[in-house]
């Protein structure tokens, strides 16, 4: 009796370990009743028919990380570079993932190291190391479309590095120091041109001011002249009038000022000379006597006229 009893506690707590399941937190378990999926246990406290139901697949439903290893890539341009990079996914479906393929970390690294290949080997090396954002979208689209029949969401996909040969790289380090100095060349060949420009606006703005200063001096030198020449025919109408009413001091006063001249050009001119002094002196003196007579006539007329 007390073996029946034994056995049928041992029986009981076999049925109930066999039959209660507890799933945790980010997991979800698939039933299968002789090998055939029912359906999928959330996180919590299930009961299932035990030796009839069984758990078939334990899903991780948290969003998880696959280090895609590097491998060689061959560019457009027949360039060979070293690529590798991550991909995150998240199990949706735990029936699909779990039914619909074998092993899908594997099959979605293959699936993803292969588009690598595809998507990259289309683009030339320049594309290829400026244009990341645009290859992991394209990857993230691409592989997305092809595991959704799995039940699995891929949310990102991203290229860690791509690292050319050597000798490639300095190759473009020649080409970028080369593009450098081109740059440098053009912006100083521009600063010359500029300087150039500026030099030339200064001269220009230079002659124009000192062509409107030489205008400005001959309009004065023509102003100077009309009014030298103004005085002297005034002078010489004044000389005239006080001919013709026969004031011979006038006539002194005129052949003086004649004679004053000449001796002056004559002493002036560069070809040497030998000057006899006096030369006629007392006619000089009798013609300065004549010029104080005109001076005094004129200056009592005015004292008469006020």
């Amino acid at each position: 009796m007390e073996t029946f009893v034994i056995i049928f506690v041992a029986l009981c707590v076999l049925l109930v370990f066999k039959g209660v399941k507890s799933v945790p937190q980010g997991y979800e378990f698939t039933v299968e009743r002789f090998g055939k999926y029912t359906h999928t246990m959330e996180p919590g406290l299930h009961f299932i028919y035990p030796f009839i139901d069984a758990i078939g697949a334990r899903m991780n439903m948290m969003e998880t990380v696959l280090d895609v290893p590097s491998q060689e890539v061959i560019t457009k341009d027949n360039a060979v570079v070293q690529v590798d990079g991550v991909v995150f996914y998240q199990v949706l479906n735990a029936a699909r993932a779990a039914y619909e393929v074998r092993d899908m970390e594997r099959a979605t690294l293959n699936l993803t190291t292969t588009n690598i290949r595809t998507v990259m080997g289309s683009m030339d090396l320049d594309e290829l190391l400026s244009e990341r954002d645009a290859i992991n979208a394209r990857l993230l689209s691409i592989v997305d479309e092809a595991t959704e029949p799995w039940g699995i969401k891929v949310t990102r996909i991203e290229i860690k590095d791509i690292t050319p040969p050597r000798d490639l790289v300095d190759s473009m380090a020649r080409q970028m120091k080369a593009e450098r100095d081109k740059r440098a060349t053009i912006l100083e060949a521009q600063g010359f041109r500029q300087a150039e420009i500026e030099r030339a606006e200064g001269e220009k703005q230079a002659a124009i001011l000192e062509a409107e200063g030489r205008k400005e001096a001959a309009f004065r030198d023509a102003e100077a002249r009309e009014r030298s020449a103004e005085a002297e025919a005034n002078a010489t109408r004044m000389v005239s009038e006080a001919i013709a009413k026969g004031n011979t001091q006038a006539i002194n006063y005129f052949v003086a000022q004649k004679y004053v001249e000449a001796l002056g050009k004559f002493a002036n001119s560069p070809n040497q000379k030998l000057l006899m002094m006096p030369l006629d002196a007392s006619g000089v003196i009798g013609a300065l006597g004549g010029v104080a007579e005109i001076s005094k006539e004129i200056f009592d007329k005015k004292d008469k006229a006020a």
